[in-house]
């Protein structure tokens, strides 16, 4: 196959990297194809889970670098120490522990597309490093003197308000025009609801017929009204835990209740109708009452639920399980421990 029919064979497959048909996401693909073919810096913003990573990618495939590697890194992930040895790699013996000389990321994605997400999360020093970089396109190894030039196409990614982050000192302004020469929005799972049925096609695609679950219209229906606060990641996760609880069965409205973590809303029962009654001897025993109901150990119950949830839903990273639950990072990670949840990220 001729070079150029194998690149567009490319292009025409990364089209259905983005799942969906409705106008917020015809409005994006239709932005990928016109950014595609630059080579300027491209800066996604969008929610955790919305499937920056997957534009990116898209955006990789339809450029004229579709042959050349594609590299991510997610900025939040990496420890501060090392975030500079892993964007510029290092010399051997630059410091303890480098036992040899490694390549980092840029020189990796050397002719290609390196993807920076969460690039809200960059420590200040290193962002100034980074400008550099986009400036100049050169890199030098942690530990080394020389320069070496790279070739690189960046997309970086944030789900954070840069502007009020530059406001409060976290960010560099011109770091931000800098990448942002062409801002694209990714937009929530919510905005869009139409495609989630699409999306649990697609989510299903690679499982065995016997395994997949099948929604019923009321269990879309429930599906397509949730606020899906961890997008797109959220929903492959229920797609996913849909596959191993109701394998091969058909799931309504109930059901769904339950794969959102959700208690299952009960029916409706009408009123009994007020009836006037004769007072009762005191000799009848009164009606039993009501079994005790240990609210702690409730409450617990569904906290435990929902943590466990938020950090399915940011594939165990901490700090996005915190902000899902709209907690501080120590906080989550005091009731972690207190109900034994052993994450590492």
């Amino acid at each position: 196959m001729a070079v150029a029919e194998k690149l567009q064979q490319v292009s025409n497959e990364a089209r259905h990297l983005i799942v969906g048909q409705s106008p917020a996401i015809d409005l994006l693909r239709d932005m990928i194809s016109r950014v595609a073919k630059a080579s300027v810096p491209i800066l996604l913003n969008g929610p955790s889970g919305s499937g920056k990573e997957m534009v990116a990618r898209s955006i990789h495939a339809m450029s004229d670098r579709a042959d050349k590697p594609f590299v991510a890194i997610n900025c939040g992930a990496i420890p501060v120490d090392l975030i500079e040895s892993e964007l510029f790699g290092h010399e051997k013996g630059s410091f303890t522990g480098a036992a040899m000389r490694r390549i980092g990321r840029f020189e990796e994605a050397d002719g290609g597309t390196l993807f920076l997400d969460e690039i809200g999360d960059m420590r200040f020093d290193m962002q100034v490093k980074l400008l550099r970089v986009l400036e100049e396109g050169i890199i030098t190894r942690v530990g080394g003197n020389g320069t070496i030039p790279v070739n690189v196409r960046i997309i970086s990614a944030t789900h954070q308000n840069l502007s009020a982050a530059i406001d409060e000192g976290r960010f560099r302004e011109d770091l931000y025009f800098r990448l942002g020469v062409i801002p694209v929005e990714v937009p929530s799972l919510a905005s869009r609801a139409e495609d989630v049925p699409l999306l649990i096609n697609h989510f299903q695609t690679n499982a065995p017929l016997a395994g997949r679950a099948r929604f019923d219209p009321s269990a879309l229906s429930r599906l397509m009204e949730h606020d899906w606060p961890g997008n797109v990641r959220e929903l492959r996760n229920v797609v996913e835990r849909a596959g191993i609880l109701y394998p091969g069965e058909m799931i309504g409205a109930r059901e769904a209740e339950q794969l959102l973590g959700r208690a299952p809303k009960r029916l409706s029962q009408p009123k009994p109708a007020l009836q006037l009654v004769e007072a009762q001897p005191e000799s009848i025993a009164p009606s039993a009452a009501p079994m005790p109901v240990d609210l702690k150990m409730l409450l617990e119950t569904m906290e435990l639920e929902r943590i466990q949830m938020a950090l399915d839903n940011a594939d165990g990273v901490i700090s996005e399980a915190a902000r899902l639950l709209t907690l501080k990072r120590t906080t989550l990670i005091e009731k972690m421990r207190k109900y034994g949840v052993d994450r590492t990220c």
